[in-house]
């Protein structure tokens, strides 16, 4: 995937304490589209936590000077808001790679890698990111709109949600099938949509109602 695919927006980080595969790497990537921020140790990773809450894919060694790839890998995800990892390593650190994987991480390349490997894989974690920061960002618009109702309105989308009609509604809450209807018509537009399957649909993946 190119850059251009991936969401040029969102930088690779990459960290790594060679000098000459840290400048080679930044001109892969920047020659082929991706915006880069490069770092030499896993210490001026963690002084920068804007910068990692920003970036959509971390490109690590998993052998640093100071404190190890796998190691800030840890803090980070610890930390919160990790983007995707992908690990480069040597042979004898795949067990650890492997490790990682199952700690979260997005993938690995063993060294040495093929460079259009590399760039297909940083292409995949943008992406990754990409949807990541879409469903999040889908999520806080719900919640704020689940904010916005009143206790009642909560009542009667419960009810809608359960695939009740107005007059069931109403009995249920004792209340007109009139004042069923405007509740119905709020919790509609204030959801953003525009019927109850709608409705359902968007909060499918929600936890239940309190």
């Amino acid at each position: 995937m190119k850059a251009s695919e991936a969401g040029q927006q969102r930088e690779v980080l990459l960290v790594d304490d060679d000098d000459a595969v840290r400048d080679a790497l930044s001109w892969l990537f920047e020659g082929n589209g991706f915006r880069v921020r490069a770092f030499e140790s896993g210490e001026a990773v963690l002084a920068c936590p804007e910068v990692v809450a920003a970036a959509g894919c971390l490109v690590l060694d998993m052998r640093l000077s100071g404190i190890s790839g796998l190691v800030l890998f840890e803090r980070l995800t610890t930390g919160g808001r990790c983007p995707p990892v992908l690990f480069l390593t040597g042979h004898a650190d795949v067990p650890l790679a492997v490790a990682a994987l199952k700690m979260g991480a997005a993938d690995f390349l063993e060294k040495p890698f093929d460079d259009e490997v590399l760039l297909a894989r940083v292409g995949d974690c943008l992406q990754r990111d990409s949807e990541r920061r879409n469903a999040r960002a889908g999520r806080e618009r719900v919640d704020a709109a689940l904010r916005q109702l009143t206790d009642r309105e909560r009542e009667v989308m419960q009810h809608v949600l359960a695939g009740r009609l107005n007059k069931q509604i109403a009995e249920a809450l004792d209340i007109s099938i009139k004042t069923v209807e405007v509740h119905r018509s709020r919790v509609l537009e204030k959801m953003g949509v525009k019927s109850a399957v709608e409705l359902a649909g968007l909060l499918a993946s929600w936890p239940p109602l309190e």
